[in-house]
């Protein structure tokens, strides 16, 4: 059997014991204010970011994991004879993924493959889920590459907003939309569709959001091989009314932080779920 190796991105934002569990290696992204950089992950959490911005009134920039970095990795990994599987966040939104590209070329080497998650945070972490269970199931590189991007458009993720500020401000999604979501108390509820976020619908106050998210996976033919990710950054109401829902249905789930790459365009307030469906 192949002794594989599955790397991703701190964007992913899975818990770090799964991490451990599973042996992934995670490459962070860099969080930057002005001149100072940080390690996501490693060097500044979701919490820390939104007390510096409240401190210093600055939106920090975020960067890609380099190509230098990548290939730092992929040697040391292939040195010790693994293959690799190498899974990232949406093109559309970073070049992390072009990173990882570069390396495998720099590299010249059959025994890594990179895959465009077209996903970000856990709908990310999701995919990597799925590459851990076909590892398990005795998958070669090649199987795993053709498996993980045909069920890749079959994740759905359904968050709610409390505002869309972040999301304009990074650029993550258009003035328009983030207008039509700061009127009349009006919420947002966002899926990502062709690798960027896009509205999927609004209503009005939290109790709608909750239940509009609930609707959505239960019209939903769930994968029952991987858990139900919940996702949230400081949305105590909805991520409880969450959790009361999957503990009551029996729905197997895992609570995944968000990053402080994610939450610097998600900004605070945003909560949901994301699954992958048959």
């Amino acid at each position: 059997m192949e002794k594989i190796k599955i790397i991703t991105d701190s964007t992913a934002d899975l818990p770090k014991e799964i991490y451990k569990q599973y042996d992934i290696e995670v490459l962070p992204l860099l969080v930057n204010f002005g001149e100072e950089s940080y390690l996501d992950g490693i060097e500044i959490n979701a919490n820390e970011v939104f007390e510096k911005i409240e401190k210093v009134n600055i939106l920090p920039t975020t960067a890609q994991v380099t190509p230098n970095r990548f290939i730092e990795a992929y040697t040391k990994y292939l040195r010790e004879g693994y293959k690799i599987i190498s899974i990232h966040m949406s093109s559309v939104m970073s070049g992390t993924y072009q990173s990882a590209c570069i390396a495998k070329e720099t590299l010249e080497s059959e025994d890594i493959i990179v895959i465009d998650s077209q996903s970000v945070t856990a709908a990310l972490g999701i995919l990597v889920l799925k590459a851990v269970k076909l590892k398990e199931r005795g998958y070669d590189i090649i199987q795993m590459k053709e498996e993980l991007n045909r069920v890749k458009d079959n994740i759905k993720l359904s968050v709610h907003f409390d505002s869309l500020e972040y999301l304009v401000r990074g650029g993550r999604i258009s003035k328009t939309a983030g207008i039509v979501g700061g009127m009349l108390g009006i919420k947002l509820i966002l899926e990502i569709k062709a690798g960027i976020m896009s509205v999927k619908d609004k209503v009005r106050g939290n109790k709608k959001s909750i239940k509009k998210i609930i609707s959505d996976l239960e019209s939903a033919n769930l994968d029952d091989e991987l858990p139900v990710l919940l996702i949230d950054v400081n949305n105590v109401e909805i991520k409880e009314a969450l959790k009361e829902y999957l503990k009551n249905n029996n729905i197997n789930y895992i609570e995944c932080p968000v990053g402080s790459v994610v939450c610097i365009h998600s900004g605070p307030g945003c909560c949901g779920l994301t699954f992958l469906t048959k």
